[in-house]
């Protein structure tokens, strides 16, 4: 056990194949456990707020392994797992995909983000002193397996996790409520 949960699996089918990792559990000096991570409860920013339903999500054993089982489904089919350069961590593709969806970033924001925001930097598993550097093509190949079909699925999970939270029971109607704000614009409508 790490930091009092149950560690992720190393790879996604059995002990004797090398393959693309869920997340790096050998941990670095200077590297902090994702449960350790602190966020400014105060923030209105979206990063941290993200960052903490991820933390949420990897703390939650049950919600963390249905959403593994998700990611796996994105690695190509043509991809030999056994063979080849390790690939970027399935939990890496995951933070950094949502990231660029729910910021609404291009890859060049994500990219400055990965290699210097502390926080985000923390939730990937790099040490404070680690100064590796992700290359842009890098973050484009492996965000771009997060396909609509495989955020779909992830979706459904944490929104049950999230009603979970909320105390919603199944028969209860959910009651949201959000900020709006008046754009204008200039819209034509054809019969």
């Amino acid at each position: 056990m790490i930091g009092g949960h149950e560690p992720l699996p190393i790879n996604l089918k059995s002990s004797d194949e090398k393959m693309r990792e869920i997340i790096d559990l050998q941990m670095k000096l200077g590297e902090k456990n994702i449960e350790d991570i602190q966020f400014d409860p105060r923030s209105r920013d979206e990063i941290p707020k993200l960052l903490r339903g991820l933390q949420a999500i990897y703390l939650n054993k049950e919600v963390r392994e249905q959403v593994i089982d998700a990611l796996k489904e994105i690695i190509p089919d043509e991809i030999d797992l056994n063979n080849g350069r390790k690939g970027m961590d399935l939990w890496k593709i995951l933070v950094l995909g949502t990231l660029r969806l729910n910021c609404n970033w291009d890859f060049d924001k994500l990219l400055e983000i990965a290699n210097n925001h502390v926080k985000v930097r923390q939730m990937l598993g790099h040490a404070k002193d680690d100064e590796y550097q992700y290359a842009l093509q890098t973050i484009k190949d492996n965000v771009s397996l997060l396909t609509p079909e495989a955020l779909d699925k992830i979706n459904q999970i944490v929104v049950k996790f999230g009603h979970k939270i909320a105390g919603k029971k199944d028969e209860e109607t959910l009651r949201g409520s959000c900020d709006s704000f008046v754009v204008e614009t200039n819209v034509h409508f054809r019969p």
